[in-house]
């Protein structure tokens, strides 16, 4: 079994750390979720200022999160497979140092094609770090506390949405928009440090080999399992992507209340992440169903609640849960990649990226077509029920194999 492979692998890469350092490597870790978290999600949030900054209307920044997205899902899986060589926590110090890089270089872009360019450079290293680090978290617990193990990275990107977002948020409003990436540069830095510090200092598998990793492609439970992640994730990027609009044209709230709805957005990711993993190291691979089918009804009503604040907050609390899909598919491909562990976890936020990519972009269109702004969330449950479609195919032709 492909779960038993991985479970041999990680006991022979190191003894079983105390929990003290367990916890050292969990936080070094997730510090780098919350880099990413903030860099992903508040250029989002601060879509408005950074596109009267660039010159452009919302639906065309929109492009910029895509360009984004589009890196990560380019990077992940070339990364992964150019250092499968490398040691994970060489690998990790590596992808922090270009995203710094590609942040800073965001920060100073003079133009919007520039934008373009280095959000796509950005996001290169996102799905390869976020997936080396889940196998890095993942070793240093027993089996069945994985996939907690690997929601706390994802963690620190939910952290990110409470925290970091509204803070970006204010930042932009108060300093300009630039002042937000430039801050993530720090704090990829800072993560460098931490890595650099507290991670195990495992050597590369004796085994591990570009044509091993690729051998992930070769099974059909691991382009099903990204299928879920591509199109179901989707949903709650097209509502998310125009929030800080819909708020501001169809809500009619000021740039004050920004902050505060997009910090609910978060602790209904947080609390999703945890309330998902703990599913997920009960039931397995179900969980993610209940996932997508809570997204497709949260957002449905979030055209109706779009008028009142109270009611939206309340359903983009809800809508925030749907992150919880996140570590459930993360600890589904250790299970069905064998051999190839690194390459599927890095593959696994390449497709929640073509998911970051593809909702904007259809809902950018949704607007542009003058079906409104809250048009985004019918493209939301499309997507939602579209992902759901693809994991009861996953599922069952998973059982039948088991």
């Amino acid at each position: 079994m492909a779960s038993c492979d991985a479970a041999a692998d990680r006991d022979s890469l190191h003894p079983p750390l105390t929990a003290g350092k367990v916890a050292l490597v969990l936080i070094a870790l997730a510090m780098g979720g919350f880099a990413i978290g903030v860099t992903e999600f508040a250029a989002m949030s601060i879509l408005p200022d950074f596109a009267a900054g660039l010159g452009v209307d919302a639906p065309t920044a929109g492009h910029v999160i895509s360009a984004y997205a589009a890196g990560v899902v380019v990077g992940a899986p070339i990364l992964a497979v150019l250092g499968a060589r490398l040691p994970r926590w060489l690998l990790l110090i590596g992808f922090m140092a270009l995203f710094a890089v590609g942040n800073i270089l965001s920060a100073l872009a003079p133009s919007y094609p520039w934008m373009l360019v280095f959000r796509f450079l950005s996001g290169l290293p996102h799905g390869a770090y976020f997936g080396v680090a889940a196998l890095v978290a993942a070793s240093t617990v027993p089996l069945e506390y994985r996939t907690r193990a690997v929601s706390t990275i994802l963690m620190g990107l939910t952290v990110a949405t409470i925290i970091g977002v509204p803070f970006a948020n204010v930042v932009s409003h108060a300093y300009g928009w630039r002042w937000t990436f430039a801050i993530v540069g720090v704090l990829a830095v800072a993560t460098m440090a931490l890595v650099a510090l507290f991670a195990p200092r495992d050597p590369a598998h004796a085994d591990a080999s570009p044509w091993r990793e690729l051998g992930a492609l070769k099974r059909g439970q691991v382009w099903l399992t990204l299928g879920v992640g591509a199109i179901g994730f989707g949903g709650m990027f097209a509502v998310y992507a125009y929030l800080a609009s819909t708020l501001q044209a169809v809500t009619g709230v000021g740039p004050e209340v920004l902050p505060w709805v997009f910090a609910v957005f978060g602790v209904g990711m947080f609390l999703g992440n945890i309330l998902g993993a703990w599913a997920a190291d009960r039931i397995g691979f179900p969980a993610a169903g209940g996932v997508l089918l809570w997204s497709a009804a949260a957002l449905s009503l979030y055209p109706f609640a779009a008028s009142n604040v109270w009611a939206l907050m309340v359903v983009v609390f809800l809508i925030g849960g749907g992150g919880g899909l996140g570590a459930i598919l993360q600890t589904r491909l250790m299970d069905v990649a064998g051999d190839a562990q690194t390459l599927a976890a890095a593959l696994n936020h390449s497709a929640f990226n073509t998911a970051n990519a593809i909702g904007p972009l259809l809902g950018g269109m949704a607007i542009a077509a003058g079906l409104g702004w809250t048009s985004t969330a019918w493209v939301g449950v499309g997507l939602s029920l579209g992902g759901f479609a693809i994991f009861v195919v996953a599922w069952l032709t998973g059982r039948r194999r088991v």
